[in-house]
């Protein structure tokens, strides 16, 4: 009885947005010039209409869309996806997720090692992993964390104010951060060339020995440890080489923003902003 109530709602509604489209189309207003006051209330009706449709748009991790989002039908991408929900569980980062997976193929056809600092269950790097065949790269895959959480003695002051430290303690006790580094190297096992790296950044960034770096993806959740990766191996990344910074646009890590733009700014480069929450940087040659 639920399933045909729930199927008649989808109908009606179905039915409701057709008739308010009819309703629509009658007005002509679809035919207002460019840069009219029509033409713009046509623009936002016609993005509301696509926006209430089922199916239609994407809506999730923080950001709505009616435009295309096909590449989550595609059979790579769903395997790809997939392996990361074995590492972790489905957080819904669909689109995050196939913004990595573009920028590793692209370093994929770069000289380098690929580094992730701030690993935790290992999502993103483990459907980049499976995308791209990891075995075959001869590649190393740095995958660095504490693998317990953020390290709080490298919060910063402007962040404990924001109550960056009770977030830590609230994702260490909902068990969103790991605190099994066994679990971690259980679920990569299956690769060659993994380097689990356990310790607090920037103290372990020395453990990193390549000199040559095609893919970097920094994800800690806090701009004191993500500036210091930074600046450390910067002059290592190839000439090409992404950068994805995986909180840079999100709400609530502004300090993260303000910490990489002023390193960008420093070097006269900028990052650009994604509305996935992310920010992405290309090494210039």
């Amino acid at each position: 009885m639920g399933a045909f109530a729930a199927e008649r709602e989808s109908v009606s509604s179905v039915g409701l947005l057709n008739s308010i489209k009819q309703a629509y189309l009658r007005t002509g207003i679809y035919t207002a010039p460019r840069g009219t006051l029509s033409y713009r209330v046509h623009q936002m009706v016609k993005a509301s209409y696509f926006l209430a449709q089922p199916g239609r748009r994407y809506d999730q991790d923080g950001l709505r869309s009616i435009h295309n989002h096909d590449f989550m039908s595609d059979p790579a991408f769903v395997g790809a996806y997939q392996r990361g929900v074995q590492a972790a569980s489905d957080l819904h980062w669909h689109w995050r997720v196939h913004v990595g997976l573009w920028a590793a193929r692209l370093a994929a056809r770069l000289p380098g090692d690929f580094v992730e600092c701030g690993t935790n269950r290992g999502f993103l790097s483990s459907a980049i992993m499976k995308d791209l065949d990891w075995n075959k790269t001869g590649r190393r895959f740095y995958l660095l964390d504490t693998f317990s959480g953020r390290a709080e003695r490298y919060v910063s002051v402007e962040e404990k104010e924001d109550g960056v430290l009770e977030r830590n303690r609230r994702e260490l006790d909902s068990g969103f951060y790991t605190t099994s580094v066994d679990a971690v190297r259980a679920n990569f096992a299956e690769w060659k060339n993994v380097c689990i790296i356990v310790g607090a950044i920037p103290e372990t960034l020395e453990q990193i020995d390549t000199q040559c770096i095609a893919f970097l993806h920094i994800d800690m959740n806090c701009s004191p440890p993500e500036v210091a990766a930074m600046r450390h191996l910067w002059d290592r990344l190839t000439p090409g080489a992404p950068v994805l910074l995986d909180d840079y646009a999100g709400f609530g890590y502004e300090w993260q923003k303000i910490g990489m733009d002023a390193f960008a700014t420093e070097r006269g480069l900028s990052i650009l902003s994604l509305p996935t929450g992310q920010g992405l940087l290309i090494k210039p040659p």
